[in-house]
């Protein structure tokens, strides 16, 4: 029998957020529970069941793409509901991941090992740092195993007990109305252990606070953005569990001559009235060293010139980008007499013919007919 889609299980749209999905789940499996389906606790069962695979798919990025790309044939297999059944897990295990934050309480692993958490470091670099690469010494201040207890938390010589309230489980049952839910054990916090003679260093929590430094290879090409991932230099897990990773969010910092765009870079170009006026050449400065830029005669400003390859090869590849130059003509300031008394001489021969300024001649056209439209 062919399965039913799974954003029509949920009721939900195609682009709906995680929180909508959540949302229609929990009220979904509330809807769907045996105990409030006594006429036909087997069905309901059942819809629970693919309602539940519907959700561990849709709530899961990696399985939700590859849903919306292949249908079923896609996530085949990976679903709770895929496997028969409930693969062995106890059905009020189940409904407590729906209710487990409604009541206060969220599953652990067992025996209390829990990933490190993740952490982010903010990174700053240069234009040129973050083009060519760099190895940034950075250092961070993380929860780390402790070295005087091995991560137990007792005192050197003594170990944890089994916990009196759960008895080793971590998570203990209680009852609210019809619902029969497992949370975490409030003594031991899903550890399953307690810590009698705690040791001296962690005050029994496994971990302590240290600075730890850090060698961060950030490779070519990265941009405001970016993360570097460091598999496993974040807060060490609790209860054994592994440690979490750290990542280094890149902020490159404005650059005195260069803006950047993507892979390529922009510049601007101040020239000289004579050198726009009869062309010339000039130096100007790229991230690989300088180059001479040629500028023809009757540049006018604003012109932008492109160097090909001279931008940005990009950390995720493609080519390398481009250097734009914008020239900007720069007018001749702080004249002498004799300076002064030249340009008006320049000024007069150019005044007579409209070949000379042809901008200018335009723009003053166009504002004579529209004066003459509002006269007439």
């Amino acid at each position: 029998m062919a399965k039913e889609d799974y954003y029509k299980l949920l009721e939900i749209d195609r682009n709906a957020s995680d929180a909508e999905i959540k949302k229609s789940y929990r009220s979904k499996a509330m809807k769907f529970h045996p105990d409030r389906n006594k006429d036909n606790p087997d069905a309901a069962e059942a819809k629970f069941k693919e309602i539940k695979e519907a959700y561990e798919v849709l709530s899961d990025p990696k399985k939700r793409s590859a849903y919306d790309q292949f249908g079923h044939a896609g996530v085949d297999g990976s679903a709770g509901g895929g496997r028969g059944g409930f693969g062995g897990e106890n059905f009020s295990d189940i409904f407590g991941d729906v209710f487990g934050d409604i009541f206060g309480g969220g599953r652990q692993q067992r025996g209390g090992a829990q990933r490190g958490s993740d952490l982010r470091y903010n990174l700053e670099l240069s234009l040129e740092e973050a083009v060519f690469g760099t190895d940034a010494k950075i250092r961070v201040p993380v929860l780390t195993t402790c070295g005087e207890c091995s991560g137990s938390g007792a005192k050197k010589g003594s170990s944890p007990i089994i916990c009196s309230t759960c008895h080793g489980h971590g998570q203990v049952r209680m009852q609210q109305g019809f619902f029969s839910v497992q949370q975490t054990c409030p003594t031991c916090r899903g550890s399953g252990k307690q810590i009698k003679d705690p040791c001296g260093k962690c005050h029994g929590q496994g971990r302590v606070q240290e600075n730890k430094t850090l060698n961060a290879k950030i490779p070519p090409g990265v941009d405001t953005g970016d993360r570097v991932r460091l598999a496993g230099e974040g807060e060490a897990g609790a209860g054994g569990g592994p440690s979490g990773d750290l990542y280094v969010q890149i902020q490159v910092k404005d650059h005195a001559i260069f803006d950047r765009d993507g892979a390529n870079l922009y510049c601007e170009v101040p020239i000289s009235f004579s050198t726009a006026c009869l062309g010339g050449e000039l130096e100007v400065p790229t991230l690989n060293g300088k180059v001479m830029l040629k500028i023809p005669a009757e540049t006018q400003t604003g012109k932008l010139f492109r160097l090909r390859g001279k931008g940005v090869k990009q950390v995720r590849g493609g080519p390398v980008g481009d250097l734009f130059c914008k020239v900007q003509v720069e007018t001749p300031v702080h004249l002498t007499k004799e300076q002064k008394a030249l340009v008006e001489k320049l000024g007069e021969s150019l005044s007579g013919g409209k070949h000379h300024s042809p901008q200018e001649s335009s723009w003053t056209d166009s504002v004579k007919n529209f004066f003459d439209k509002l006269t007439g």
